[in-house]
């Protein structure tokens, strides 16, 4: 697996410190189509971005918005998740990639 920081620019601040170039993108609001699910045994955010995006890199948008992945990938049992659809993923993707 690539490092999610591969592509991130290096840029360097006004005391000349060099630094990653950041983004902020807005969680998207919850819809119709989202999922709900509740974890039955312990598993990783990007297990989970994996079965339902096909792409193990977005479980970065599944921490946001259940507000997980402070440190661990590793999600505990009994655990409510919310799963944006992949619809609101797509459309957060293009956004993205028209900002780089």
């Amino acid at each position: 697996m690539s490092s999610r920081y591969q592509s991130t620019k290096q840029i360097r601040d006004s005391r000349n410190t060099r630094r990653a170039q950041t983004w902020i993108y807005a969680v998207p609001a919850t819809t119709n189509e989202d999922t709900f699910i509740q974890t039955t045994t312990p598993d990783r955010l990007d297990n989970i971005a994996n079965d339902f995006y096909s792409d193990p890199q977005l479980w970065w948008l599944i921490a946001a918005v259940n507000g997980l992945g402070k440190g661990s990938l590793m999600v505990p049992e009994n655990t409510k998740l919310r799963i944006p659809s992949a619809i609101n993923i797509q459309e957060l993707a293009i956004q993205i990639n028209n900002i780089r």
